[in-house]
């Protein structure tokens, strides 16, 4: 499991007592957070940092172990940061700055200087705050006593937050052809996602995986077609279709588990080779945790494996999603939301149909599909695009919704929502922000969550939601 490192901040100057005191009280601290976050983390001591060589050693730990994913500080008593400093500049992981104390009350009859000089995270964690604003270090601060519940839910949230930003480091995109000809926002610097992010993304020709679905045999096809009929309903007769979506899907696993990826893109003005678009293919892998943009679109696909990993172990869907059409009936607006094939099968409502159908665009076989009407409930809507001098996120609160009325011609994954504060505001707000029409939807996030992923990874931010007023748009478009 990953593991958070405590780092606990003191001195050499108050005697033995008072760190021996300090040690206990840690202990008992990060004893608590584990049994509060069994399941999400693991918590782990490291030596109370009394000098500047300390601080290096810890820190070297913390850096050089792959299962951290980040580290929580804590001054316990003063801890002059000057001796932090050489420690900090050696951490490349997210970091909490835990601003409590080890008592919840104050002593008031008892109270003397030997209790203040112990307890003194008030004094403590100013002088270390300083410091990590001086060295421009992103990090997560996480006020209050460390057993209320606002105080442990916050350090939840950052634990699966660091956990989605160390396989961020980690994260490698194959991109199976280029992005889509003349499409401007799904194209990029794709070093600079890698320098920014840990982003791989790499070129594979589509070749690759049409030899390999070419190799697949009859029993891996048949195991596949059983996981389909366990899952899904067959709404066709075309079943050779649907078999040969099975081919993908194996050819693919192979491929993601040979090269260590995590997520992927394709594109359907490059399939040669393949006789179909994959559609069942992608729609279950990303119901697995893969990460797939569409049209070469290889930031969305990073950014959907990214926060998928976040949303582990909550309730909702998280993944891939495109803007299409809208309603726009006055006092009524809602936004239909798709794909030519690719939504993940984690955000059905229904038990999903598998479905053949022609589609007319890239000029090949009719594809099997999964369609299925979209779950609700609110969620939000997050996109990564890049500027040129910097990546911005922008992430809009909206609600999934149930379609008004049945869309029997319409052979898709159908998700519907509606924006906030309102259509007006909420769509024109997007598009100010330069938001994409890719993005990553979930009902499992917050805004909150990806506001301190942006924190943590020094991100642009933009929000929208019910507190966005028109007087904000012209802001959004200022850089």
């Amino acid at each position: 499991m990953e593991k958070l490192y405590f780092i606990p901040g003191s001195q050499d100057l108050y005697g033995e007592e008072c760190l021996k005191q300090v040690a206990e009280d840690c202990r008992q601290m990060v004893d608590f957070l584990n049994e509060k976050l069994e399941g999400v983390i693991r918590v782990e001591l490291l030596p109370t940092v009394e000098t500047s060589e300390i601080c290096v050693k810890d820190m070297r730990i913390v850096a050089n172990d792959d299962d951290c994913v980040g580290v929580i500080t804590w001054m316990h008593t003063f801890s002059p940061a000057k001796m932090w400093i050489k420690g900090l500049q050696e951490l490349r992981k997210p970091l909490l700055h835990l601003h409590t104390q080890a008592n919840e009350k104050l002593p008031y009859a008892e109270i003397d200087m030997d209790f203040m000089n112990l307890n003194q995270a008030a004094h403590g964690d100013r002088e270390y705050g300083f410091i990590l604003a001086k060295l421009n270090i992103p990090h997560e601060v996480v006020a209050g006593f460390y057993k209320h519940d606002h105080v442990i839910a916050k350090i939840r949230q950052f634990a699966q937050v660091a956990k989605a930003i160390g396989l961020s480091k980690k994260t490698r995109v194959a991109t199976f052809g280029n992005n889509m000809r003349d499409v401007a926002v799904t194209d990029g610097n794709r070093l600079e996602c890698e320098i920014k992010y840990g982003w791989e993304v790499k070129y594979w020709g589509i070749g690759e995986i049409a030899c390999l679905a070419g190799d697949v045999t009859e029993e891996e096809v048949e195991a596949k077609m059983a996981e389909y009929l366990d899952k899904y309903t067959m709404a066709t007769d075309n079943v050779e279709s649907v078999r040969e979506q099975a081919k993908y899907e194996v050819a693919l696993e192979k491929f993601i588990a040979k090269n260590k990826v995590t997520a992927f893109t394709d594109n359907f003005q490059d399939l040669h080779g393949l006789k179909q678009l994959p559609g069942i293919a992608a729609q279950n892998l990303m119901a697995k945790g893969i990460g797939f943009g569409p049209e070469g679109d290889y930031k969305i696909s990073a950014l959907s494996s990214v926060l998928m990993k976040m949303a582990e172990g909550r309730e909702g869907a998280t993944g891939f999603i495109e803007d299409y059409t809208y309603d726009m009936t006055p006092g009524q607006e809602l936004e239909l939301a798709s794909h030519m094939l690719e939504v993940p099968a984690s955000f059905a409502a229904n038990r999903p149909e598998i479905q053949v159908h022609h589609l007319g665009i890239g000029n090949k076989e009719d594809p099997a599909r999964l369609v299925f009407d979209g779950i609700t409930g609110d969620g939000i809507q997050v996109t990564l695009i890049d500027l040129g001098d910097h990546f911005r996120i922008v992430c809009a609160d909206i609600e999934l919704v149930k379609q008004p009325k049945p869309m029997p011609k319409l052979p898709v994954a159908r998700i519907m929502y509606r924006h906030k504060p309102n259509f007006a505001i909420g769509t024109a707000a997007w598009c100010y922000a330069g938001g994409a029409h890719h993005s990553v939807v979930s009902t499992a996030l917050t805004r909150s969550d990806i506001a301190m992923f942006a924190r943590l990874t020094g991100t642009e931010l933009i929000t929208i939601g019910d507190d966005t007023t028109e007087a904000d748009l012209q802001k959004f478009f200022t850089r």
